[in-house]
C-alpha cells in the first residue's frame, strides 16, 4: 500500500461570474468551493520538516479565489473547477490529482447542495 498526502480546503465562499440564464449572467453568484489535492508524499515528516516538503494551504485557497480571472464569465461551473485544477497543476509538479467540489448557493431553496465535483489527474 502506498503512502498518500491529501491537502484540503473546504467551504470557501466565492463570488464568481457564472451561469447560462439571463438572470445569472450579469452579477457574480456565490459558490461554495472545496478542494482536495493529492500530493507526492515524502517518506517522513519530522517535527522540523519545512513547509517546502508539502504545499502551503493558502496556495489552494488562492487557486479558488484570487487566481480566478476577474471579469471573466464562466458559462458552466465546470469551467470554474477546471481553471482551479489547471492553476494547481501549473503551480506545483508534486500535485498529482485535484478534486474540486462546487455548490451553487444561489439556487438552493432548502439548504440542499446543488453543484458538481470535478476530479482531474496530472497528465
Amino acid at each position: 500500500m502506498e503512502d498518500s498526502l491529501q491537502l484540503e480546503v473546504h467551504d470557501l465562499e466565492v463570488q464568481v461570474l457564472t451561469g447560462i440564464y439571463s438572470e445569472e449572467t450579469h452579477l457574480p453568484q456565490p459558490l461554495r468551493i472545496s478542494l482536495t489535492v493529492d500530493m507526492v508524499c515524502p517518506r517522513h515528516f519530522a517535527p522540523d520538516t519545512p513547509l517546502s516538503a508539502s504545499k502551503n494551504y493558502l496556495d489552494l485557497k488562492n487557486a479558488a479565489t484570487t487566481a480566478l480571472p476577474p471579469g471573466v464569465h464562466f458559462t458552466l461551473i465546470e469551467g470554474v473547477a477546471d481553471h482551479i485544477c489547471e492553476t494547481l497543476f501549473l503551480q506545483d509538479a508534486r500535485v498529482l490529482r485535484v478534486m474540486v467540489k462546487i455548490v451553487k448557493l444561489a439556487i438552493a431553496e432548502a439548504d440542499e447542495a446543488i453543484g458538481v465535483t470535478l476530479v482531474r489527474h496530472r497528465r
